[in-house]
Order: C-alpha cells, then structure tokens, then sequence
C-alpha cells in the first residue's frame, strides 16, 4: 500500500462510521419516546378542563350571589325607610301625649 493511502484509509473508515451511526431516529422511536410525554401532557389537559369548569360554575355563583346580595340590600334600605317613618310616626305621637293640656 501507498503511504498515501495508509494515511487515507483511518481516515474513511472513521467517515464511515461516523455516517453510519449517526442516522436518524426512526418514527417508532420516536413515538416511543414522545408516548409518556403525551400521556402526561393529556392527563393535565383533562385536569385544566375540569379545573376551568369548576372555575366557571364558581364564577356563576359567585355573579348570582353578588345579584342576590345587591337585592337584598336593596330590600333592607327600603325597610329602613319604613322603619324610620314608622319610628317618626311613634315618637310624634309620644311628643302629643306629653304635651299637657290646657
């Protein structure tokens, strides 16, 4: 062999090699790889749904508890207006009854 190619030769061979082993992934591989991923990112998806339910009946209720608190606050400043006016009423009488007469 010529000194040239011993040189050359080591130097394919590594080339070779390298080509050789370096390939691509095959889609099963892939696919075995990514599985548990996918797995576990469709377990938290399924989980964010129902967090996002739960969430949205909890702004339901919250909006209907609000409307029904504005109702009866509404309500208890209209008994307070009747309240006083009754309490008006009594003590105006109260103050006749005080009154001497003449």
């Amino acid at each position: 062999m010529s000194p040239f190619m011993t040189k050359l030769l080591p130097a394919a061979v590594i080339l070779v090699g390298a080509t050789g082993l370096g390939g691509c992934a095959s889609k099963s591989f892939v696919r075995e790889q990514i599985a548990p991923v996918s797995q576990r990112v469709d377990a938290l998806e399924a989980k964010l749904q129902e967090t996002d339910g739960t969430a949205k009946a909890a702004l339901a209720e919250a909006q209907a508890a609000s409307g029904q608190a504005q109702n009866n606050g509404q309500r208890l400043d209209q008994l307070n207006g009747r309240v006083d006016g009754i309490e008006q009423r009594l003590q105006a009488q109260e103050n006749r009854a005080k009154r001497p007469r003449n």
